[in-house]
């Protein structure tokens, strides 16, 4: 997955005595408004067909300010035989995955097509889409879940020149949730799933939208400074820390949002929340001492799973390891 590889890739093309504010509008950029062949060499491979995505109708809705129009498709409960097989291999000392995916689209329904249990939100990861979470989709369909795949603004086939870091989102997911119950689309109870970024999402619409019941963070980072500081450590290490710094100290004034606002930790402390919160052992974006950061300002009754050799970009992956308990989770209404 690019995650933040995209935006930092970006950055070799600045000259190293370029200005924190230049690095600062580098970093607020869209990502779909990279150039394709920035993307870095993903450390993960999602093999499924294109047409298990794109047999689901595409929606859009205007959202904003600032304006944007959101792509979005829903998955409605069905039984798709989802199955999913995965290996992994050392290359160049680094672990590489490759998940395979099978459904059959369009699926048979089930008990749970006319009456869904409830509605499940899926946010993805940054510089990805929705696809990143189709699986989760038709996992979570099979239970009796409608599922609701969205790309972010800024992301897939979304518009929007800048992104907010979850700040200014929570208002663009506020507006999905008002046009899905125009359609007569809405199943409550409403959970929100997020990878990452989108796990940051998650946590922070739940603070401000009390429709939202349960919701489930893989992977949240605690500081985004500190996210994108290790992926310069990992991923971009010739990109000089301190043009990275530099940015990041110029963010705040270039979308007009204070620094402490980017921190799941200000969120948190502000108003907990309970979650379901997953960590991987071998992360080193969103280390397990940082989600456990995170976790330790959530409200009573959250729960921790942490999954010892996952890495970032496989963790949401470990379907064998988390779907019993990301379904027990929402099912119990978090």
């Amino acid at each position: 997955m690019r995650i933040f590889k995209l935006l930092l890739l970006a950055m070799v093309t600045l000259n190293l005595t370029g200005c924190g504010t230049f690095v600062a509008h580098s970093i607020a950029k869209a990502p779909n408004r990279y150039p394709s062949w920035f993307g870095a060499e993903a450390p993960v491979t999602l093999a499924f067909s294109p047409k298990m995505l794109t047999n689901f109708v595409t929606h859009f809705i205007d959202v904003g300010p600032p304006p944007a129009r959101l792509c979005y498709r829903i998955i409605d409960p069905a039984d798709y035989h989802f199955s999913v097989s995965s290996t992994n291999w050392l290359e160049d000392g680094e672990k590489q995955y490759e998940f395979r995916f099978h459904a059959t689209v369009p699926g048979p329904t089930n008990h749970w097509t006319a009456a869904p249990r409830g509605m499940v939100v899926l946010l993805h990861g940054y510089g990805i889409a929705q696809f990143s979470m189709l699986p989760w989709a038709f996992r979570l369909a099979e239970d009796g879940w409608r599922c609701v795949l969205v790309d972010l603004r800024g992301h897939g086939q979304s518009t929007g020149r800048r992104i907010f870091f979850t700040v200014t989102e929570t208002n663009d997911m506020n507006q999905l949730l008002v046009a899905l119950a125009r359609d007569n689309e809405l199943t409550e109870p409403v959970a929100a799933m997020g990878e990452s970024y989108g796990g940051v999402l998650a946590l922070r619409w739940k603070t401000v939208n009390p429709r939202i019941q349960s919701v489930v963070a893989i992977a949240p980072y605690a500081s985004l400074s500190t996210a994108v500081l290790n992926i310069r450590r990992e991923y971009a290490g010739l990109i000089p820390k301190f043009m990275v710094k530099a940015g990041l100290k110029k963010l705040p004034s270039v979308l007009q949002i204070a620094s402490t606002e980017f921190d799941t930790t200000t969120v948190l402390r502000r108003k907990p929340v309970k979650a379901l919160f997953i960590a991987g052992g071998e992360d080193k974006i969103s280390p397990l001492q940082e989600v456990e950061k995170v976790r330790a300002l959530a409200s009573p009754g959250s729960k921790f799973i942490v999954v010892p050799d996952a890495t970032h970009e496989a963790l949401t992956y470990y379907f064998k390891e988390l779907a019993p308990a990301v379904l027990s989770w929402l099912d119990s209404g978090g």
